[in-house]
């Protein structure tokens, strides 16, 4: 029992510093540019962990000051069904943001973050 205890702990923290990674990654999007949940995941160094990305915005605290509708996926579109009060919400916020939504797609080429250096 005691070992079973440990190893569902250490599981945790590991979980718990992949989140942390993601959140850190996500909270330096800049404000009008976006970032792919496959970028979000090299930049956290969690290379192919693109849907625990998404899991991991899926699961944010409800009043969380993360920019999580900054995180999209690598089509230029939004990941929620194209009618949802999520999908409504997040476009609202990129578009009060300056990015342009042409037949429910923006141009990624000129809104993905772009960074010229090693992320810290």
């Amino acid at each position: 029992m005691m070992a079973l205890l440990k190893t569902f702990n250490r599981k945790g923290i590991r979980q718990l510093h992949k989140k942390e990674r993601i959140w850190q990654v996500v909270s330096r999007i800049p404000r009008g540019k976006v970032a792919t949940y496959g970028q979000v995941a090299r930049l956290a160094d969690l290379p192919g962990y693109a849907r625990y990305v998404g899991y991991t915005m899926k699961m944010l605290p409800c009043g969380s000051k993360l920019p999580w509708f900054r995180v999209v996926n690598s089509k230029g579109q939004l990941s929620f069904p194209k009618h949802s009060a999520q999908y409504q919400a997040q476009q609202e916020k990129l578009e009060a943001e300056g990015i342009v939504f042409r037949k429910g797609k923006f141009c990624l080429q000129a809104y993905q973050w772009v960074i010229d250096r090693k992320f810290p």
